[in-house]
């Protein structure tokens, strides 16, 4: 499409899609300048620079950052220009947060559960365990006032939100040795981050937290045993295959996972509100395209792995019965203490107890039928028959 049309489309139609992204200005924004019959972007030259948590190799994640920078910048035609950089370019890829708040950078793409040493609440701008898949997430975000829940934690550091990433269920990780047991993984030197890592610490596991870039060396030189990362198509590229070829599912811990662009709250004011309204958009348009990119490569890198003599396995009973009591009573723990912690998980517990019994009906019954007519990779462990259980 002819960048212009799609400008003059956008612009046409911006102001009614601020309302559906909720971007929380209190007034109509500027649209545009009408020259010729044409829209015409007019508002302040600004320059601004965005960190994300990853290494410029994984080309959806990292890479979402770019194409987000990318529309934006086609959209104002130029005027807004944002550059971004990897992890450890200007920020650590861990303290991407603490750059968007000190004002190092002016804004950051990175998981929320990453800084639940801030506020354990921040969790849910990410994932917690045994909590909502992606969908779900998005419905709860845009739909059911989520979006609104999270900003009242982030205000707290002087920070703004937006959904901006997705990446689907995530998988449970590679493994040097099987762990079929609790035995099994009690004293596990393991690379996980968030409250998935608070409760695999409670299951015994040895919890390390490493950002994207650094997991392979700690995997490669024995300083852990086992790590998570996304899944198939940025896990092949990370190269953890090489060296721990048990590759888990499914990742209970991170069932939809989002990523958030942070924007520091003074930098946000300081942008017209036509600027606002296009970040907005542009930031829900990079969290559909990367869940799409996600679905499209995931499949075949699965099955390069598997036929590249990676053993594909499922955790056993034994240890999600004990994962899913564990995360319940760490929940309920945290909310006891955290007043905050408990607003937003009694709101996100009331949205996933009414999203479980639907998705529990109609969807998986449809997956169950479905899914198993079309022969499926081999699995060992308890996975349900139509992932094609050996």
């Amino acid at each position: 499409m002819d960048e212009r049309i799609e400008r003059r489309r956008f612009l046409r139609t911006a102001a009614g899609a601020a309302a559906a992204v909720g971007v929380g200005s209190a007034c109509a924004p500027e649209v545009a300048e009408v020259v010729d019959g044409e829209g015409v972007i007019s508002g302040p030259e600004v320059r601004w620079r965005l960190a994300t948590s990853f290494p410029q190799s994984l080309d959806i994640l990292h890479g979402g950052a770019e194409r987000f920078a990318d529309r934006v910048r086609v959209l104002t035609e130029g005027r807004f220009d944002i550059r971004v950089y990897a992890a450890g370019e200007l920020v650590p890829g861990l303290q991407v947060m603490d750059g968007v708040q000190q004002g190092t950078v002016q804004c950051g793409m990175t998981p929320g559960y990453y800084y639940i040493g801030k506020s354990p609440a921040l969790a849910f701008d990410a994932a917690v365990p045994f909590g909502l898949n992606t969908r779900q997430q998005d419905a709860w975000f845009y739909q059911g006032g989520g979006i609104e829940v999270m900003r009242s934690v982030y205000a707290d550091f002087g920070i703004i939100n937006f959904p901006m990433g997705s990446t689907g269920a995530q998988m449970g990780g590679w493994f040097r040795e099987p762990v079929n047991s609790l035995g099994d993984i009690n004293g596990l030197r393991m690379r996980i981050p968030g409250i998935g890592g608070e409760i695999m610490a409670r299951l015994g596991v040895n919890v390390q937290v490493l950002a994207g870039g650094d997991i392979f060396p700690a995997l490669e030189r024995g300083a852990i045993d086992a790590t998570e990362w996304v899944g198939p198509y940025d896990d092949e590229k990370l190269g953890f295959q090489e060296i721990a070829p048990y590759y888990y599912m499914p990742g209970w811990w991170e069932p939809g996972v989002t990523n958030s662009l942070l924007v520091n709250q003074e930098a946000w004011d300081q942008i017209p509100a036509t600027y606002q309204e296009i970040v907005a958009i542009a930031c829900r348009e990079t969290k559909q395209d990367m869940m799409a990119r996600y679905d499209n490569e995931n499949p075949a890198a699965l099955r390069r792995l598997v036929e590249g003599g990676v053993s594909l396995r499922a955790f056993s009973e034994e240890i999600l019965e004990a994962a899913w009591n564990e995360s319940n009573e760490y929940l309920q723990e945290i909310a006891a203490e955290d007043a905050q912690f408990r607003e937003v998980y009694e709101h996100v517990m009331a949205f996933r107890d009414a999203a479980f019994p639907f998705f529990a009906g109609n969807e998986l019954h449809y997956a169950a039928f479905a899914f198993r007519q079309i022969p499926g990779l081999p699995v060992e462990g308890p996975a349900p028959g139509y992932m094609g259980t050996a």
